[in-house]
């Protein structure tokens, strides 16, 4: 397993701090890299930080659309 797979699987940055710290784009880059490393196959951890990082996207791409208006 590479670090950045590693990095991917392991503790997600506090969601508690207000507004997102990453863009949509970096953030799905993670997503993408998560699932080619897990082989397509979300179980456990994996799926959990999985869905960690969707709830992060959204909430990217959320700002960005308001940012954009």
């Amino acid at each position: 397993m590479s670090d950045r797979a590693a990095t991917l699987i392991g503790m997600s940055p506090s969601t508690s701090q207000p507004g997102p710290v990453r863009s949509a784009a970096v953030v799905n880059e993670d997503i993408r890299a998560l699932v080619r490393t897990a082989g397509g196959y979300l179980y456990g951890e994996t799926r959990e930080r999985y869905e960690e990082l969707v709830a992060e996207w959204a909430e990217a791409v959320r700002a960005e659309v308001v940012e954009a208006a």
